[in-house]
């Protein structure tokens, strides 16, 4: 069932809504682009390396179409609002990622994702009281937040060359981003726009991606997908405060165009560093 959009949004969506009729539902275009985007993704990430795959993850392939749909649903003020939350939720992917490399280090896999699933959810719950500042601000405490967290993860050095990928690897990638894109969107109102950005930001496929490298090459690998992570983020978060400060003001195309066109100026920066960092992979000898 439909949820009409709060009195108090003013809905800028009409002019692009009234372009997608009944024959052509929105669910639909969530169930055709994030599979696109996704797939996409993981297949670069397996042609150039586990760095480059963190860093390609790091675009916001979840969190910028749960806000496009979102604007599409609820109109350009929920989706400025939810961008907000999904700003300050990549605080929580900072604190998702250090917890992970270190039970990665310390523990092993189970114990790196049991910690980073806790720290992302204690930090989203911890930023909750400051959702409401000028975003300009957030933006600040964010950036901080990934140099800080970039500094501490421990270089990769070097990494075993990777095994064959499992038949399924892709299709499950594909099916539990899709899964979490139609999701958020359906539950936004129940969560509402703060918690609903949050909650979009949650590495669910880079979890998957740092899991599955960490089993085909090894704990630099993994560390490899987290440090191009992080890197990335950076340019995430230019395009989460343009869409938070101006979709309302210049509506949902020009604002995502704009936000667009910073990120991909930023990533090609972040991608030169992400390549001088990334471990260098060798062939182990058998025994």
């Amino acid at each position: 069932m439909r949820v009409a959009p709060d009195p108090g949004c003013r809905d800028t969506a009409g002019p692009i809504r009234a372009h997608y009729p009944d024959a052509v539902p929105i669910l639909a275009l969530k169930l055709i682009l994030t599979p696109i985007l996704i797939g996409s993704a993981s297949l670069a990430g397996r042609r150039w390396g586990p760095a480059i795959g963190g860093w390609l993850v790091s675009l916001p392939l979840t969190s910028g179409p749960v806000t496009f749909f979102l604007a599409l649903d609820r109109g350009t003020a929920f989706a400025a609002t939810s961008a907000v939350g999904s700003l300050m939720g990549l605080m929580a992917i900072a604190g998702f990622t250090l917890a992970f490399a270190g039970g990665l280090i310390r523990s092993g896999p189970r114990t790196g994702i049991l910690l980073a699933v806790v720290a992302f959810a204690a930090i989203g719950l911890l930023v909750q009281p400051i959702l409401d500042g000028p975003p300009w601000i957030l933006f600040l405490v964010v950036i901080a937040a990934l140099g800080a967290a970039l500094r501490l993860v421990p270089p990769s050095g070097i990494r075993r060359s990777p095994a064959p990928h499992p038949l399924w690897d892709l299709p499950a990638r594909v099916a539990i981003g899709t899964g979490l894109v139609v999701g958020l969107t359906g539950v936004a109102p129940l969560l509402g726009a703060h918690t609903s950005g949050v909650v979009a930001t949650f590495p669910v496929y880079v979890s998957i991606l740092t899991l599955f490298t960490h089993r085909l090459e090894g704990l630099p690998g993994a560390l490899d997908v987290l440090r191009g992570l992080l890197v990335g983020l950076f340019g995430t978060a230019a395009f989460l405060l343009i869409l938070a400060v101006e979709i309302e003001p210049l509506g949902i195309g020009p604002a995502f165009g704009l936000a667009i066109g910073c990120t991909l100026v930023i990533q090609a920066v972040a991608l030169r560093t992400v390549r001088a960092g990334a471990g260098r992979p060798v062939e182990l000898e058998s025994v």
